[in-house]
């Protein structure tokens, strides 16, 4: 997966606003203007993110360069990793005021039936992970201050109807799992001042046929604005034994 540096110096005077996290410390956020200032960019916590392969490289490398990108290729390469790195950096240099998750809430073949709790409670088994990357690169403390105040939100796809991502990076997960209507509905959210990354595996759909991720390439190929990179077994960085795995189930 994509490494993160940490950088320890100390920022500038700004605006800032203090949160009380769960345990009660206390934390400062910085004050996110509308639109990025020019003349001065904030120390962030990832200034550095280093790809671990060639095709990682040209991923980070469109998020950086596109308004959206689109992420496509088998489990194991880094995909969400890769995209959650690039959400932060955007984050904390406050090229954005905000980081929106959101997938489709498509169970794998499974039905796991009535889910008790509050929604957030809910919400876990689908955005489980982006909660442990998030924390794994901010800290627990900055995390659930962001959630509780709106920076970071956790929202599944079937709530974005109406909605306009202005001012934030947009991470879609498991893309393969929308319908067409779905995923064209979501395209249509995007806002100005914003980054959108789509990832999935069109060869792992839990739809069948008919993904609407296929579609939404296929439409948009050659789009200005719109980058497509497509990630091969042989990218997997998980482990040696799943490329080996996946080669396999590829050649039939």
């Amino acid at each position: 997966m994509a490494k993160q540096s940490h950088s320890t110096s100390k920022p500038g005077k700004r605006s800032r606003r203090s949160l009380t996290d769960p345990d009660n410390r206390i934390i400062e956020l910085p004050a996110f203007p509308r639109r990025k200032s020019p003349q001065h960019t904030p120390t962030c916590h990832n200034p550095l993110i280093q790809a671990l392969n060639q095709a990682q490289g040209q991923y980070l490398a469109a998020i950086k360069t596109h308004q959206l990108t689109f992420g496509l290729g088998p489990a194991g390469t880094g995909k969400t990793f890769c995209a959650t790195a690039m959400a932060v950096e955007a984050f904390e240099r406050r090229e954005v005021a905000r980081i929106v998750f959101t997938r489709p809430a498509v169970e794998s073949g499974e039905h796991l039936g009535f889910l008790p709790g509050r929604l957030r409670d809910k919400l876990e088994p689908w955005f489980g992970i982006f909660r442990d990357y998030l924390t794994d690169m901010l800290g627990r403390g900055v995390v659930d201050c962001a959630l509780k105040n709106g920076r970071i939100v956790f929202e599944p796809l079937a709530y974005m109807r109406g909605k306009t991502f202005d001012d934030a990076f947009v991470l879609m997960d498991e893309a393969q799992n929308c319908t067409r209507l779905q995923l064209k509905m979501f395209l249509t959210r995007i806002g100005e001042h914003s980054r959108v990354v789509i990832n999935g595996d069109t060869r792992q759909s839990d739809l069948g046929s008919g993904s609407g991720l296929a579609d939404a390439t296929r439409r948009l190929t050659g789009l200005a604005g719109v980058y497509i990179h497509e990630f091969e077994a042989a990218d997997i960085v998980r482990s040696r034994l799943v490329r080996t795995i996946t080669a396999r189930y590829e050649t039939g």
